[in-house]
């Protein structure tokens, strides 16, 4: 039986072409996927049935290792890889009984849709990261980033009390789309020095917290000019591989400054953000600008990169 999907075959090159329908395994299931975005409760004896609608987080981790059991399942040294052949960017994909039994598949309520439930997975690292630098009341916070993970960093952000939001990015289109979400300043980085609009915002104190969103060097080592002394600044975009970031280590050290890198997150930081995402007063509408069939994900691609799109959600089915 053939299916839909979309394979990669370099870049920029990705083709939706009918591929072989993955066959179930003995111990498993076969998801039929209803929604994917572009861009934990212990389940061992849940039997899932064939309509159940499923949630699946693509991390699956051992619970063995140190790491695991000290809590930080996110660092797992022996995570295992799930989604075997075309990937979530197809109509069906088959689920190993080793996932089943170690996590991170969650029941979609009846009055979820589908797309708000595929947001479960990128607010996923976004939930993460603000919960482990404990943005809260009262905070100052700079985003550096107003793509789709800012926008999430926005909204949280100001679910858990900050104060104040400061939006930084090139691109106006996204910063304009980003004031949806909380966002109190916009800094346009191309147009001014982002280190002195941010300085100038706080009084010169620079803010509790910065985040760079994004996948620039520049960036990172602007970050920690714009936090204030015994501030934290999370490195949360990853930069291309390979590149170095110069930074002033001198004015870290004479500033108290915290440096964090953040990846991923633990299964019980994936089911809490997978509730805030379904939860009926998280505004997933906001987020969700574009809806496309797979065979446009080459469209959906370019929306995103333009920055005309918040979010896709791809809708396999259709």
């Amino acid at each position: 039986m053939k299916m839909k999907a979309a394979m990669m075959y370099g870049p920029n090159d990705i083709r939706v072409e009918m591929v072989e329908r993955p066959s179930c395994p003995i111990d498993g299931l076969v998801l039929k996927i209803m929604a994917v975005g572009l861009c934990g409760s212990d389940i061992r004896n849940l039997t899932y049935q064939i309509g159940d609608r499923l949630f699946l987080f693509p991390g699956t981790y051992c619970m063995e290792c140190d790491d695991c059991i000290s809590g930080h399942s996110e660092n797992c040294t022996n995570v295992e890889k799930d989604l075997a052949g075309t990937g979530g960017f197809a109509q069906y994909v088959a689920v190993s009984g080793r996932k089943i039994q170690l996590g991170g598949i969650y029941h979609i309520p009846e009055d979820v849709t589908f797309e708000a439930a595929s947001l479960g997975e990128p607010l996923t690292s976004v939930y993460a990261c603000l919960e482990n630098i404990r943005v809260g009341y009262g905070d100052t916070l700079v985003i550096i980033g107003a793509g789709p993970i800012g926008c999430f960093m926005a909204q949280l952000a100001k679910l858990r009390g900050a104060q104040t939001v400061i939006m930084v990015d090139i691109n106006e289109k996204r910063l304009e789309m980003s004031r949806e979400f909380g966002v109190d300043h916009l800094v346009n980085s191309a147009e001014k020095d982002p280190i002195e609009a941010v300085n100038q915002l706080t009084g010169r104190l620079g803010a509790d917290k910065v985040i760079s969103a994004n996948p620039s060097n520049a960036a990172q080592a602007q970050s920690i000019f714009m936090v204030k002394k015994g501030g934290i600044v999370v490195f949360f975009g990853g930069v291309p591989k390979g590149s170095l970031t110069e930074i002033d280590t001198n004015y870290i050290h004479y500033s108290n400054i915290w440096i964090k890198g953040h990846f991923g997150a633990s299964y019980i930081q994936s089911k809490r953000a997978y509730e805030l995402a379904i939860d009926k007063n998280f505004p997933s509408h906001k987020f969700i600008t574009h809806k496309l069939p797979l065979d446009k994900i080459n469209d959906g691609i370019e929306l995103t990169r333009s920055g005309e799109a918040i979010k896709v959600v791809l809708l396999p089915q259709d």
